[in-house]
């Protein structure tokens, strides 16, 4: 036959977990012989250290297939970076300035400041980039009307 016991809490156990009197916390608290590391959010949450980043000693890279139009690129990137980072790496691929490159992941088109980690970018995802059309459309509206102004100066140069 099995006994259960009910535990209680008592003042003893509470300082371990670092609510003593003070309200502190204690950074490295120890509870049944381990000892706990916690960290400070950007939002001001207090959780336990992952183990993961812990033992990695830095941030892992994940490695990201961007997809253009007639071709695809494998990239390596933090995961903590932006899809603006993200562009200026593809601009020094693609010859196409950040400000006129659209990144679409999971068919939103995703803003310069949002963070990949947060959108759900991991390891191996796909991410599709494409000029800007408004941009593109200019282009070929000022090319067209070079070639309306240097055909005249052809034909009278001869």
């Amino acid at each position: 036959m099995m006994r259960l016991r009910s535990k209680r809490f008592s003042r003893s156990n509470s300082k371990l977990c670092g609510g003593g009197v003070g309200g502190g916390v204690n950074p490295a608290a120890t509870i049944g012989g381990g000892e706990i590391k916690w960290e400070l959010r950007p939002g001001g949450m207090l959780v336990q250290k992952r183990e993961s980043q812990e033992n990695a000693g830095e941030e892992t890279m994940i490695t990201i297939r961007v997809s253009t139009v007639s071709k695809w690129h494998d990239m390596s990137i933090q995961p903590t970076s932006t899809f603006g980072e993200l562009k200026i790496l593809l601009s020094i691929l693609t010859k196409l300035e950040p400000h006129e490159q659209r990144l679409l992941f999971k068919g939103k088109e995703r803003e310069d400041d949002e963070h990949l980690h947060m959108v759900g970018v991991r390891d191996k995802d796909k991410v599709l980039m494409l000029e800007d059309p408004a941009i593109k459309e200019g282009k070929l509206l000022g090319s067209a009307r070079t070639r309306v102004i240097q055909a005249p100066y052809r034909t009278i140069s001869v």
